[in-house]
C-alpha cells in the first residue's frame, strides 16, 4: 500500500509513538500554530480563517483545562491562567485583535518553553533513577 502523503503518516505516527509529556509538548506547539496562523488572517482580513484557526487554539487550551488534576495545588492556578488565555482568545476573536493575540501567544510559549525543560529534567533524572540498587 502506498502512502499518499509522507508528512500525514509521519505525523501520525509521531502521536502515536509519542509519551504523554511529548503529547503535551505538541499540543502547545499546535496552539502556537494556531495562533500564528489566525494572526496572518487578521492581517490579510481573512475574518473565516482568524475564527477558524483562534477556535482550534482555544479548543487545545479547553483540552489543557479539562485534563487538569484538580487534587494538585499548582492546577487551580493553571486553570486561572488557562481560563484567562481562553477568554483572551475569545476577545481576540469578537475585537479582530492582533495585540491581543501576541499577549495570548507570550503566555503559551512560556507555557510550552517550561514544558518542554521539564522533559529534558526528566529524560536526565531518569538514567539515574534506573542506575540505584
Amino acid at each position: 500500500m502506498a502512502i499518499s502523503n509522507p508528512y500525514q503518516q509521519y505525523q501520525t505516527n509521531a502521536a502515536t509513538t509519542a509519551s504523554p509529556g511529548e503529547l503535551t509538548l505538541m499540543l502547545y506547539n499546535g496552539c502556537l500554530k494556531f495562533i500564528h496562523l489566525a494572526g496572518k488572517a487578521i492581517e490579510e482580513g481573512n475574518i473565516e480563517e482568524r475564527n477558524t484557526n483562534i477556535q482550534k487554539a482555544q479548543n487545545i487550551i479547553r483540552e489543557f483545562m479539562v485534563t487538569l488534576n484538580m487534587d494538585i495545588e499548582i492546577s487551580k492556578s493553571l486553570m486561572s491562567m488557562y481560563d484567562y488565555m481562553n477568554r483572551r482568545l475569545m476577545d481576540a476573536n469578537l475585537k479582530n485583535d492582533l495585540e491581543i493575540l501576541k499577549e495570548v501567544e507570550g503566555y503559551v510559549v512560556d507555557f510550552r518553553n517550561t514544558w518542554k525543560e521539564a522533559i529534558q529534567i526528566n529524560k536526565q533524572a531518569k538514567p539515574m533513577q534506573g542506575g540505584r540498587a
